[in-house]
């Protein structure tokens, strides 16, 4: 998942170098919101890891 937020920075960035300020600006859009879907994914993965607790092998 964080790979395509890479990908859509790398696009705002050639975007915004070529002068394309709609495009750039619609990727960094699409970037943060799928960065910040992955932090709450995480979060939640981590907390429901933590309730569970470990187990032994």
């Amino acid at each position: 998942m964080l790979s395509w937020v890479v990908t859509f920075l790398v696009v705002a960035l050639i975007a915004g170098i070529l002068g394309f300020g709609g495009i750039a600006g619609a990727s960094i859009e699409i970037a943060k919101t799928i960065f910040f879907i992955a932090v709450v994914l995480f979060l939640v993965s981590a907390v429901v890891g933590l309730a569970r607790g470990r187990t032994r092998v």
